[in-house]
């Protein structure tokens, strides 16, 4: 019997400061498995910026790497600050189940508080229809689009290496970290 290894691809912001000018860097890191780099990108969001999933979607599916692509995972549903994510639109669209990984159950009120004081009101409708979050083991959840729960948490457990969190994920956290501030650290 053969061991499920499936090329997941992992997109996490890197750190900014709310209201700066110039764009956020996204990084992407494409795995096969947990212990296998097969490709790495970056892209550029504005912070708190409008087509979050329009700008994911034309990203991912214009990386040379689509085609093998399994999976894509998210640390959450917002990117660059207030960017929504429509989880299900980008795994439609995509044609790639999309997995939303957490180490606690997310709850939206203070996405939706936020996007209020923002004055973004119209993206509140995009958090409120967000599948919710299954709880996977013990600190990992995951919200997921394009999947059944069964198997988004076996493509989640079969890229969790290190760390709780999946290695696409993690790595693309690192990057993130390394490329604005020059190394990275802490807790991923």
């Amino acid at each position: 019997m053969s061991t499920f290894r499936p090329h997941v691809f992992g997109v996490d912001d890197a750190p900014f400061e709310k209201g700066q000018s110039r764009p956020v860097p996204i990084i992407g890191v494409m795995m096969e498995s947990a212990d296998l780099v097969e490709s790495v990108a970056v892209g550029e969001f504005p912070v708190d910026g409008d087509l979050a999933t329009e700008f994911l979607f034309e990203w991912v599916t214009g990386l040379r790497s689509y085609a093998s692509l399994q999976g894509i995972v998210l640390g959450g549903i917002t990117i660059a600050g207030l960017g929504v994510v429509d989880i299900e639109e980008l795994a439609r669209r995509a044609e790639r189940p999309i997995l939303v990984v957490t180490r606690r159950r997310p709850t939206n009120a203070q996405l939706v508080d936020a996007l209020r004081a923002a004055g973004f009101e119209e993206r509140i409708a995009i958090v409120e229809r967000s599948p919710r979050a299954s709880r996977i083991s013990d600190g990992l959840y995951v919200a997921h689009a394009g999947a059944d729960v069964a198997s988004a948490a076996r493509m989640v457990r079969a890229t969790v290496g290190k760390a709780q969190l999946p290695e696409p994920l993690r790595i693309a956290h690192l990057m993130g970290r390394a490329i604005v501030i020059g190394e990275s650290r802490g807790r991923v």
